[in-house]
């Protein structure tokens, strides 16, 4: 992140007042209003702000997607200064101009791979057509530096994975090799648009190391569109805060971090959750909330300790929980290599209690998720609901487990029916299990839950398209309340949220729980956010659990090496705090195994109530 003087007096990227305008129903809606900035060459700038502030509508414009999501550029200049072709508007250049350099010298990281990634080719093809088409190499050539480029993204099973399809990856492992895809023509400009959204914190710092490694070889600069302040701490030179589709305050880092002038900005840092403020505490607590209202800072809620368990009969009990997947199989259908995302798990979640599920990406998080669930068969092991098993409910008592038990996907636009209303899709729910009757009182009860997630009743009629990525998964959470559930398995459930409305999120969860006695399984990367809202945790280590124990062990107390490792590689936000590159260095191994070469089960140890460890592994 360092730049010469000429970088800094001739910027790669200048954008001068660009604003960006949406045709709505009813008039025109301005997504960006005024938008200026410059990014010189070998630095990063981030742009930072609430979920619909304009981030992602601003890195469209400048590769001139929004051409193609009904957007038009109203007014502005975006002037990129090629190293190949030297300036360009890319307002006013030809789209055949445009498409020399999208993909070539500017590339982009979507927020959401699965929507980026089309699910007919592998990832490989994907990957290799990118090289074809703007370096000019051969089929083979472009396969073999695809290889390399899923290794340098610490892909496990790099050679595999070429021949697999995006289905079959977990969403981490999807992200990474859509990043992979990016750097593949070592572009002069890279736009990440939350790059590390879906990776655990140790592939989010091994990512972030990658992206630096680039800049200072290349020369490469980073546009970073992100919600978490500790990464745009770590890795910005500049910041940009918008509000609104306004930019309301710009400068360095160091500045924006210490001594921000715009109230937004002081709300935007206050909502930040950090790793140690609960230090000392043995439940969760709700925490005040900063909010900007017409311009000014208020302080909503109270504080308030969650101790909402009820530790008489557990709600959930989970006992050698194994999910295997079969992959490979010889000409005669035998079966020669499985998946062993899942091995003999044990776990408990009690009434009114959250245990949080953490690990590496494709660690088996999201599996025991779907399988609980019943998105998944499981493999052997027995799940308890209510003193239940649930191998053994009929007909009817699966439909009322599914109704008791909901799930908030982790891609928000994937479990969203895009040929429905937002409307449609939350009120479903309450349909399919006939917990209310009339229209009225349907549409009444659809609207409570839009206003419970911030969002406004007059959206119902929206599909999920006009919608940012933020709200998307807000409107997920308002469906997956909408049956009165017992149990929420949320994957990844504030990921895609800045950090105002994951704050808000959060506390809404943490209320609900207090109100209804609902239990959590959370499955997230998010360490600060596990600390903050979480019982108990587990941390799980290819396909088993390492730790669990209550959270203040986990997290004052933790005895096994790889999580500390977790704990180390969390990005924290204050300037100039970089992680040791030790702590994230190794590679990840791969969870599949030929047949007869099964996994050693881990025995956990309990060191303290409660608190139980494997012996220490490979994972340390």
């Amino acid at each position: 992140m360092r730049h010469t003087a000429a970088n800094a007096a001739m910027p790669l990227l200048s954008v001068r007042s660009l604003t960006v305008e949406f045709e709505v129903p009813g008039g025109r809606f301005r997504a960006v209003d005024g938008l200026t900035f410059d990014l010189a060459a070998g630095r990063t700038l981030a742009i930072v702000g609430e979920s619909g502030s304009g981030k992602t509508v601003t890195a469209q414009a400048i590769m001139r997607l929004t051409d193609y999501s009904g957007g038009r550029i109203v007014d502005g200049q975006i002037l990129f200064r090629s190293p190949v072709s030297g300036l360009h508007d890319m307002r006013d250049a030809s789209d055949d101009a445009v498409r020399r350099i999208r993909g070539n010298e500017i590339a982009m990281i979507f927020q959401e791979p699965m929507t980026s990634l089309n699910p007919v080719f592998t990832i490989g093809n994907q990957i290799a057509e990118t090289l074809i088409l703007h370096q000019g190499l051969t089929r083979a050539q472009a396969r073999e530096q695809a290889f390399a480029l899923l290794e340098l993204v610490r892909l496990p099973d790099a050679r595999r994975l070429l021949d697999a399809y995006p289905h079959t990856l977990s969403g981490g492992m999807r992200q990474r090799a859509m990043i992979a895809m990016a750097l593949s023509c070592k572009p002069a400009l890279l736009i990440a648009d939350e790059p590390t959204t879906a990776l655990d914190v140790t592939i989010q710092a091994q990512i972030l190391n990658i992206i630096r490694e680039l800049q200072r070889d290349l020369d490469t600069a980073v546009l970073f569109i992100t919600h978490d302040m500790g990464v745009v701490a770590q890795m910005a030179d500049d910041v940009v805060v918008m509000w609104r589709g306004l930019q309301v305050e710009h400068g360095p880092v160091e500045r924006i971090f210490h001594a921000p002038r715009h109230p937004y900005t002081r709300a935007l840092l206050s909502a930040v959750p950090r790793l140690g403020s609960l230090r000392g505490q043995p439940l969760p607590k709700r925490m005040p909330l900063t909010v900007l209202e017409d311009g000014q800072l208020h302080e909503v809620g109270t504080e308030r300790v969650q101790d909402t368990v009820d530790p008489r009969a557990p709600l959930l009990t989970v006992d050698k929980l194994t999910t295997r997947f079969d992959v490979a199989h010889t000409l005669l259908g035998r079966v020669t290599h499985r998946v062993h995302a899942v091995e003999e798990v044990s776990f408990e979640i009690f009434p009114g209690e959250t245990l949080a599920l953490v690990g590496e990406s494709g660690s088996g998080k999201s599996t025991i998720g779907k399988t609980l669930q019943q998105l998944v068969e499981a493999t052997s092991g027995t799940v308890r609901f209510a003193g239940q098993d649930v191998s053994q409910l009929d007909a009817q008592g699966r439909q009322r487990l599914r109704q008791e038990i909901q799930y908030i996907f982790q891609d928000p636009y994937a479990s969203l029916d895009p040929r429905k209303t937002i409307g449609f899709s939350i009120a479903e729910p309450i349909l399919t299990h006939r917990l209310l009757t009339g229209t009225q009182a349907v549409r009444r009860r659809v609207a409570e839950l839009l206003e419970c997630v911030g969002l406004q009743p007059e959206h119902i009629h929206r599909y999920p398209h006009e919608f940012s990525g933020g709200q998307r998964q807000r409107i997920c959470i308002a469906r997956a309340l909408a049956s009165n559930p017992r149990l929420v398995i949320a994957d990844e459930s504030v990921s895609a949220l800045d950090v105002s409305v994951q704050a808000q999120i959060i506390d809404l969860l943490m209320a609900l729980q207090a109100q209804r006695g609902l239990s959590y399984l959370f499955i997230t990367h998010d360490m600060a956010v596990v600390e903050k809202i979480s019982h108990r945790v587990a941390v799980m280590y290819l396909g088993q659990i390492v730790e669990i124990g209550q959270r203040q062990d986990i997290f004052e107390r933790a005895a096994h090496p790889y999580t500390r490792k977790l704990l180390a590689a969390v990005p924290v936000a204050e300037p100039g705090r970089q992680i040791d590159p030790r702590m994230i260095q190794g590679e990840i191994p791969s969870p599949l195994r030929e047949v007869g070469h099964e996994p050693d089960i881990l025995k956990l140890i309990e060191v303290n109530a409660g608190h139980r460890v494997a012996q220490a592994t490979a994972a340390a």
